[in-house]
């Protein structure tokens, strides 16, 4: 007998014609089925005397295809046979089983010596992660709505995240672990530090860029910590890129977007970490969104602490003498 993947196969590619799993599903069958798997006992739903229930791999097809793509939900239910508002309910109900069941698993810090280790040899001594903002343009909510309104006059929400040497997300919406281990950089003490732009505040544990004039030494700080906060900039790029719905102006209520934009994370996680491809074509479109919906230029904060200052100085100084070795 034919086995579950050679049969939805043949179910899928009756639904999607000539395309193929990979745009319409951003990953490979068998990482798609090892998810329905993880999710089944959340998502398993039995039969009643009016209706046949919709199976799991149904279920996760629907979701997967909504936030891959910017189709309508009409559109997604025309694809699967099913309702419009059955749609919406499935893929808040796929979203919400991925966060409950794989967040804790796949959102994490891991091994934070091979995060370390994996900076330092992009050219940064001691840093955990680097981080950014990102902004995901919404529908205009029904109310406060000024307060979704970005400086660039389009209605966002916010996700800011941290990443590691990888591009995968360790952190989302939460705070940094306090247990951290310091090395010394000259004779500063330096914690583990995550690396900001320049809207950050300058702090012990988080290292932003240099501004104003900038002398040679300065310069080169700033290309070390540039190198490596590249990492976030890409991981958005690629989660954008596999997640079309981001810019899609989900149409959902806005107390609905954080768990699909969370539900994203993880499967970008999950396809980063299992090597799936990443198509060229989807990194243009995304430079193609990117500039209808540009992002907000962020505002410095000034304010820095003085020990924060030294380390970063500190670190600046080490450069320049590597670099005269």
């Amino acid at each position: 007998p034919p086995s579950l993947l050679e049969l939805l196969d043949c179910v899928l590619s009756l639904i999607f014609g000539g395309f193929t799993w990979l745009q319409n599903f951003r990953m490979r069958k068998a990482t798609f089925l090892g998810l329905c798997a993880e999710l089944a006992p959340t998502l398993r739903r039995t039969d009643t005397r009016l209706r046949a229930a919709l199976s799991v791999e149904k279920r996760v097809a629907i979701a997967v295809w909504k936030l891959a793509t910017p189709d309508s939900y009409r559109s997604v239910a025309n694809q699967f046979g099913v309702g419009k508002s059955t749609v919406g309910i499935v893929v808040m109900q796929v979203c919400t089983a991925i966060n409950r069941i794989l967040f804790r698993r796949t959102v994490t810090l891991g091994n934070v010596q091979d995060i370390v280790d994996g900076f330092a040899q992009m050219g940064f001594p001691n840093c955990g992660g680097a981080i950014d903002g990102t902004h995901i343009p919404i529908l205009a909510p029904p109310h406060l709505t000024s307060e979704y309104i970005n400086r660039k006059g389009y209605f966002s929400m916010v996700l800011q995240a941290l990443v590691d040497h990888r591009g995968r997300f360790t952190d989302i919406y939460t705070g940094w672990p306090g247990k951290v281990h310091d090395i010394t950089v000259g004779d500063v003490e330096m914690p583990i530090v995550i690396l900001g732009d320049p809207a950050y505040p300058l702090m012990p544990w988080l290292m932003k860029p240099y501004t104003g004039k900038l002398d040679r030494s300065k310069d080169r700080f700033n290309y070390r910590l540039s190198r490596c906060r590249m990492t976030v900039e890409c991981a958005f790029g690629r989660l954008k890129g596999r997640w079309r719905s981001l810019y899609g102006k989900l149409h959902v209520l806005e107390s609905s977007i954080p768990a699909i934009i969370t539900a994203c994370c993880i499967l970008h996680n999950i396809c980063e970490g299992k090597g799936e491809t990443f198509s060229d074509e989807w990194a243009s479109e995304v430079q193609r969104l990117e500039a209808e919906f540009a992002q907000p230029e962020s505002r410095a904060n000034r304010e820095a602490q003085h020990s924060a200052s030294r380390i970063r100085d500190a670190l600046k100084e080490h450069f320049e003498a590597e670099s005269q070795q």
